[in-house]
């Protein structure tokens, strides 16, 4: 499963139908939404030098997460929607919990910004780079060394792919 929804517009298309450029549009904003959510249950474990730094991570994912919609919708499609909840990869009962995910949520953003800058040209791709180029970033702090090709899981050394995948929205029988 992957942290993006299709939804269908009025006349039974799949609205993140057409360029590569929208559906990696539709698939970074999938991922910015799933980060807001993730950096709102793991910002209540955290306090101090930590909770601040959850917070502004928190309010960039938002701003990102508002421009990426902006942007589907000039290219043609409707932004993809936010779940409900997301199924988490762990859970999170204290402050190195939350660290853990927060590193996770970055990679997984940077993992989508790679695609993104690999879809773009121009002005688009140059924002894509700066977004990975954050994800990258945070998520070297948050866990304290960084990888060789962030937003690459396939590419850094040790690396799990599936330690790497979407955080899923979460459905009552596991479907979304």
């Amino acid at each position: 499963m992957s942290n993006r929804s299709i939804r269908r517009s009025d006349d039974g298309a799949d609205s993140d139908a057409g360029s590569p450029e929208l559906t990696a549009v539709q698939a970074a904003l999938a991922a910015e939404h799933a980060a807001v959510y993730g950096y709102g249950v793991l910002g209540g474990r955290l306090d101090g030098k930590q909770g601040a730094e959850a917070r502004s991570a928190h309010d960039a994912h938002r701003a990102r997460r508002d421009a990426l919609a902006r942007t589907a919708r000039d290219l043609g499609g409707r932004p993809v929607a936010s779940n409900a909840a997301y199924a988490l990869p762990f859970a999170v009962p204290d402050g190195p919990a939350a660290v853990r995910l927060a590193a996770v949520l970055e990679d997984r953003v940077a993992g989508a910004y790679a695609d993104l800058v690999r879809a773009t040209e121009g002005p688009r791709r140059k924002d894509a780079a700066g977004a990975l180029r954050e994800a990258a970033v945070r998520s070297a702090r948050w866990r304290g060394g960084n990888v060789a090709f962030p937003g690459l899981a396939e590419r850094a050394a040790g690396a799990d792919p599936a330690a790497t995948g979407p955080v899923e929205a979460a459905g009552a029988d596991g479907t979304r």
